[in-house]
């Protein structure tokens, strides 16, 4: 008997055993065969699969490689993301992007209720996730994999396909720049991997560090080396930069856009637009973008003049870098000490003028600067 065909019986008599489908019979003796954790899903395989993915602008259906596709969509690195139960979390999120004014809460809440049935629906199948390298979408393959994780999903029914560039693409911005031909190729690339337990462990423990009261653990994560994972540490490191500065009090994307309006971008689009392009990977959406441009403005001591004063930021509203606002970019004035902080990053709550943490461009890590009382409790889930 040839080893082809003793293969073929190991998988009928998989079959009969588990009633699996021939596909996935063979898929996950291929995973336990010595060599092949990262093994290119045969298209069999892939069409039987749930398809998970960050938004319908990638062209997933028009590979012909997904019959079913599932969009992620959350911009998890804005707004409280605590670590409570799945459904008080849906709960949070919602009531976060209601509040922001950029999803209806009640759509909101059916998409992502229906989303996490999904989900759980196929925890006896196989998953291929389709993400990109940037934050927003590595904050959402680990939420996915921790939840797969807790539903008892081996990694070896896992493919996670996830690229940062793209040949003949000078600024890649994210899958739905590429055809679906473009797409279809990327399975029997090394963008594509079946994930091994050490990267579904690396996921879990990640998800559990960014959802904690304190930002203890980022820095592990950030410091992290995955072959599965391998854009995960670069998204931490990102992520810390979002804590006030110890020159300034400012998060890395508000410099960046007082920066842009230093610079002579006039308009808020203009300022967006430039502030995005100090970015390595895609980072903020306009609509983020343009919220803090308004806190900025509407601070106790403005960072930034806005015109119209009495409208909410926009792509057309003109902006200018107030005397203050020019003070704390050069490092001479301090944006929390002057106007407090209210934000969440993550499970962390950031609040009042004297925060427990910093992120220090010295050491490149984040700190508890030394007026900070280690005293201080977490401050409540919302």
């Amino acid at each position: 008997m040839t080893k082809r065909a003793d293969f073929k019986r190991r998988v009928r008599a998989r079959m009969a055993k588990t009633g699996e489908s021939y596909a996935t019979a063979r898929s996950r003796l291929l995973a336990d065969e010595p060599g092949t954790a990262a093994a290119t899903p045969a298209a069999a395989e892939m069409a039987a699969a749930l398809h998970v993915s960050n938004g319908d602008a990638t062209d997933l259906a028009g590979t012909g490689l997904a019959e079913r596709v599932l969009y992620w969509r959350d911009v998890l690195h804005e707004g409280p993301v605590p670590a409570v139960g799945p459904e008080e979390l849906r709960r949070i999120r919602v009531g976060f992007l209601a509040g922001a004014g950029v999803a209806d809460r009640a759509e909101s809440a059916a998409m992502f209720a229906e989303r996490d049935r999904t989900l759980e629906a196929n925890r006896d199948g196989e998953y291929v996730l389709w993400f990109e390298a940037d934050l927003y979408d590595q904050l959402q393959i680990i939420q996915i994999l921790a939840r797969l994780a807790e539903l008892g999903v081996p990694a070896r029914r896992i493919t996670l396909i996830c690229i940062g560039e793209h040949p003949g693409i000078a600024r890649f911005g994210g899958l739905g720049q590429l055809t679906a031909e473009q797409l279809r190729e990327l399975p029997a690339t090394n963008a594509c991997a079946r994930l091994t337990p050490a990267a579904l462990r690396l996921a879990t423990d990640a998800w559990a560090a960014f959802r904690a009261p304190t930002p203890d653990g980022l820095r592990a994560v950030a410091g992290s080396r995955s072959g599965e994972l391998r854009f995960l540490g670069e998204a931490f490191d990102r992520l810390s930069r979002e804590y006030p500065a110890t020159r300034d009090g400012l998060s890395l994307t508000e410099r960046r856009i007082l920066a842009a309006v230093a610079d002579g971008a006039t308009s808020a689009e203009t300022a967006f637009v430039r502030a995005g392009a100090r970015e390595t990977r895609p980072y903020l959406g306009d609509t983020s973008s343009f919220a803090m441009m308004d806190r900025m403005a509407s601070a106790p001591v403005p960072l930034l003049s806005i015109e119209p004063a009495d409208r909410r930021v926009d792509r057309g509203t003109g902006l200018r870098l107030t005397g203050t606002g020019a003070r704390v970019l050069a490092g001479a004035a301090d944006h929390v000490t002057l106007n407090g902080i209210d934000r969440w990053i993550g499970g962390v709550h950031l609040r009042g003028r004297r925060v427990p943490w910093r992120w220090d461009d010295g050491t490149e890590t984040l700190i508890r600067p030394p007026e900070a009382d280690p005293q201080d409790p977490p401050h409540p889930t919302p």
